[in-house]
């Protein structure tokens, strides 16, 4: 938890690698991730780094896994994980990867290109055969005469009829969404001087690119003369048609489907013995690829970060500049050593000063991750800043419940989480790649905590599927009240709504030990109580949530030895925010405590004190709540209006007070080569003046004359005053998101259960009516409460608490303008 509250301290470290081990050394540091490298060779080009060549071929060899796994994909195989954890392969193996992946690829080209070529020419040999074995019979010339019988001139020619007159064959097979286009442009382009026949393959064939089965359309065409057949020709070219040889001959046709049939049972004897050889090649793809891909990325990752490295004058070390977290520098050294002891040269690891800020580092773990994420998608903290992950932890689950408050609810919300955590250890639930799934997974221990305290929330608000529920006896008793107050038949039945007097004894006997009492679901008043109830809760939680933002503020100004802030910030804004808002959650625990049931309606109202308050007025008709109420209200105001100033112009003269301090001693070169040895000795790198440009100047340092701009530092303390003290009205307003949403909240429950179940339960009288009817109706019901209640309303509480931690609460000490460390790593987030 501490390291929680604060984020870790973490130091510029100056790394001396050996040239012989500098790889070895960089490898194990992304085994470890301790550190983060800093580029110092940012003003050098990407292709003039020293180890340039070496990243190009990694990048090569990766284009080449890039093909081997599609080819692995085209097959329909799955790639393996790497078992184990597989290191970064030295140098010299980068040579032996590169021959086996190019020998592998090349022989998978081989391959693939004559499975192909064999796959065309098998598809060839098919068609072929499909248009032999189509029982396309050549029409006779007769037919064609017979047909234009109209036509034929009476007087034959003396030298015979039709004695130069030849018919043609074109035989071959179109794609079927071409084959009416084609018929079409045949008879037109040819006006009739032809006889087409189309006819639909028997079986499917497969197509020798996709591999997917596909019909086609044979055709056979007769003709007769040299220039229809040109015609044709080109014609079935442009449809991309597959033409083949047609025998006029019945025998000769029959011996050249033997012959491809022949043809072909050879060709599936080869195409299967390349397949066999294809899926060796695959197997071994499979079995050495997963490795190599791992094995050469982190080869990639650690010739980049010694990119980011600098070269000594001597060539004999490589210099490299770091972030790593200051507990974890014994284990840097250590690591450092035994990867350089083969080398003869040990590794050095020099801490430095710097004065740049150091990246936020905070570790969380299975349970604090998501809370962590929350606070980080506002803005990763400065460093060493208060985190409010710890806070929010409570804080967020407990202002979602009082938007979400319903036991059965709440128990649908937690049971959902616990399976969750309970399955998260198992490999289907880890590496489900479904986005909304592992947005629900990756908040389980959020969810886990929202539907707890939704019970909780629940309890008191004693709504459960927004059903009252009588745990213990209830503080009302309606037979006291109709013993002592005469209540008769007659009236009874003029008066089909009464009310309980709590003035009468014995009707009240006490509240309720925990919640709401369940006599008020039964109250046609329910909703105003619950209204009243609500609205005071809200803005009790607000301003106590917005003070204790305000407090954590002090933990801030105390670590960076800023304590004047207190006195002219965190005073000041605490006697702005409690003197106004603070009183009125005074006024609400006053009435409560000091008006009874006896008194309550004579009790004044609080929303027109306040009113007054700002006024600086009083009303006749609402008189004070005690004794010097007035005068107490405007000392309040005029002290809250007075730390206005205090907050507006404090900071700013305090600092330039301070500067002109600095200014007069004028040090001298000695004094100020001393000042600079002190700064550079510094072991606290928040000593350092970065940040805000305020902050910058309230830390010490020779550097800070000439920092200074007293306009930066009058116009950020404006703006941070106006957003404050606006901010507190806004904000407390805010808060009552709080009571609305648990109002809708409760009514869309009493709607739904009033439109679906209670419909349901007075349909049907009899038991097996109502067993029938149920089924349905509670399926119904079931689904509109997932859908509506859980998902849509649990989304809207949600985003609600998402903005009152970021907006009223963090705004006031976290400034989010950090950023994170990212070490040098190889592992995989989960």
């Amino acid at each position: 938890m501490g390291s929680m509250f604060r984020s870790e301290e973490v130091a510029l470290v100056q790394l001396f690698l050996p040239t012989a081990a500098a790889y070895t050394c960089v490898s194990q540091l992304g085994e470890l991730g301790l550190v983060e490298f800093r580029d110092l060779n940012a003003s050098v080009s990407a292709f003039q780094r020293r180890f340039v060549m070496d990243v190009r071929r990694c990048e090569e060899l990766e284009k080449t896994f890039t093909f081997l796994q599609e080819e692995v994909w085209r097959a329909g195989l799955a790639l393996s994980p790497p078992e184990g954890a597989l290191p970064a392969p030295p140098p010299r193996d980068l040579l032996r990867i590169q021959e086996e992946t190019d020998r592998l690829a090349q022989e998978l080209r081989d391959v693939r290109g004559n499975q192909q070529t064999l796959r065309a020419q098998l598809h060839q040999l098919q068609l072929h055969e499909a248009v032999l074995g189509q029982g396309h019979c050549p029409p006779l010339v007769a037919t064609d005469t017979d047909r234009s019988s109209e036509r034929t001139p009476l007087l034959q020619d003396p030298r015979g009829p039709h004695q130069d007159l030849r018919v043609n064959f074109v035989a071959g097979a179109v794609e079927p969404h071409k084959a009416a286009a084609l018929e079409r442009l045949l008879w037109r382009a040819c006006r009739g001087f032809l006889i087409a026949s189309f006819r639909e393959t028997e079986q499917p064939l497969q197509d020798p690119v996709t591999g997917e089965p596909a019909t086609w359309m044979t055709f056979l065409i007769s003709y007769w003369g040299e220039q229809i057949g040109q015609k044709i020709l080109k014609i079935t070219n442009c449809f991309h048609c597959h033409v083949f040889p047609f025998e006029e001959q019945e025998e000769a046709r029959h011996a050249a489907l033997q012959q491809l049939q022949q043809q072909s049972h050879e060709l599936l004897e080869v195409l299967g013995e390349t397949e066999r050889f294809l899926s060796q090649v695959l197997g071994r793809v499979q079995r050495l690829l997963p490795p190599w891909q791992v094995q050469i990325h982190k080869m990639k990752a650690v010739y980049l970060a010694l990119n980011q490295c600098s070269v000594s004058a001597t060539h004999k070390c490589l210099i490299a500049e770091a972030w790593c977290a200051a507990r974890d520098l014994p284990t840097l050294q250590q690591a450092l050593q035994d990867s350089s002891s083969e080398a003869g040269v040990s590794a050095v690891v020099h801490r430095i000063p710097c004065r740049d800020m150091p990246p936020t580092l905070v570790r969380t773990n299975r349970f604090t991750a998501s809370f962590q994420g929350i606070v980080d998608a506002y803005g990763v903290g400065r460093y060493q800043e208060v985190n409010p992950a710890p806070y929010t932890i409570v804080t967020f689950p407990f202002l979602f419940a009082v938007m979400f408050g319903d036991v059965g609810h709440g128990l649908l919300m937690f049971l959902f989480a616990l399976a969750m955590v309970l399955a998260e250890n198992r490999p289907a639930v880890k590496t489900a790649q479904n986005e909304i799934w592992r947005t629900f997974f990756g908040g389980r221990y959020l969810l886990l905590l929202m539907g707890l305290f939704s019970v909780y929330t629940g309890f008191i608000y004693n709504e459960c599927f927004s059903r009252a529920t009588v745990i213990f006896r209830s503080g009302w008793n309606v037979s006291a009240m109709v013993d002592q107050s005469g209540w008769s038949d007659e009236f009874l039945a003029q008066h089909p709504l009464l009310t309980l007097d709590p003035n009468v004894s014995g009707v009240f006997r006490g509240p309720y030990p925990f919640g709401i009492d369940p006599v008020w679901s039964l109250a046609v008043n329910h909703l105003s109580f619950l209204n009243s109830f609500k609205m005071k809760m809200s803005v009790i939680l607000g301003v106590t949530h917005m003070a204790f933002g305000v407090v954590l503020g002090v933990f801030n100004h105390l670590h960076f030895r800023q304590p004047y802030r207190l006195l002219l910030e965190t005073l000041p804004e605490l006697v702005f925010l409690l003197g106004l808002f603070g009183y009125l959650v005074f006024l609400v625990f006053y009435k409560w405590l000091c008006y009874t049931s006896a008194s309550a309606a004579s009790a004044p109202s609080i929303l027109i004190h306040f009113i007054n308050m700002f006024l600086f007025s009083r009303s006749p008709t609402n008189r004070p709540l005690f004794t010097g109420q007035e005068m107490v209200q405007s000392a309040l105001v005029v002290l809250a209006l007075a730390m206005v100033p205090v907050l507006l112009l404090g900071t700013p003269l305090f600092l330039f007070r301070q500067h002109r301090r600095r200014s007069r001693k004028r040090p001298t070169g000695r004094q100020l080569d001393e000042d600079q040895t002190g700064l550079l000795d510094a072991s606290n790198p928040s000593e350092a003046a970065w940040g805000s440009d305020e902050e910058k100047v309230g830390c010490p340092g020779p550097e800070e004359e000439a920092e200074f701009v007293p306009s930066e530092v009058v116009m950020h303390q404006a703006i941070h005053t106006i957003e404050f003290c606006l901010g507190c009205i806004s904000n407390t307003a805010s808060y009552l998101r709080l009571w609305a949403l648990s109002l809708a909240h409760a009514q869309l429950s009493e709607v739904l259960w009033a439109m679906v179940m209670r419909t349901g339960l007075r349909m049907g009288n009899k038991i097996g009516v109502m067993a029938v009817v149920l089924v349905p109706i509670f399926a119904a019901f079931a689904v509109l409460t997932v859908a509506i209640l859980l998902v849509m309303e649990g989304l809207s509480a949600f985003l609600h608490a998402l903005r009152l931690h970021w907006v009223e609460f963090q705004n006031k000490f976290y400034s989010g303008t950090g950023y994170k460390l990212s070490p040098f790593s190889f592992a995989v987030e989960e």
